[in-house]
């Protein structure tokens, strides 16, 4: 599993057993064909805000999961290393040098905040790029 998709995962815990309910079993999907009933609509997406599920996690009073890429990762008990986060900048198509660690980390932080609003998060604007 990819460190962005853990993080989803953590933030969106309900969305990967969502999606896995959804895949019909293949003799579900035969019968499917032959069948006229319709098909169920998809789940409805629902929002998380993203900033009230941090503040109510433990520990998150002592970590500033706000401006930190790896209190956030901290907070979502995962691997904050730097190798981690160059392995996350490679997953999110981070562009510039990955050795300049504070300049990767706040790029980090705005990219993993703008994706989990685009996946259905409520984020504060503040926490966007």
């Amino acid at each position: 599993m990819s460190i962005f998709s853990s993080i989803l995962a953590k933030i969106f815990p309900s969305a990967s057993a969502d999606t896995a309910s959804q895949q019909p079993a293949p003799a579900a999907t035969e019968a499917a064909a032959t069948s006229t009933t319709p098909a169920a609509p998809p789940a409805a997406i629902t929002v998380v805000d993203v900033e009230a599920l941090l503040d109510g996690m433990p520990g998150a009073s002592s970590l500033n999961w706000r401006t930190s890429i790896v209190d956030l990762m901290k907070l979502l008990g995962l691997d904050s290393s730097l190798a981690a986060r160059k392995q996350l900048a490679f997953e999110l198509s981070y562009g510039e040098d990955t050795s300049d660690s504070a300049k990767m980390n706040i790029w980090l932080h705005r990219q993993v905040m703008t994706k989990l609003a685009a996946n259905g998060g409520k984020v504060p604007p503040e926490l966007i790029a």
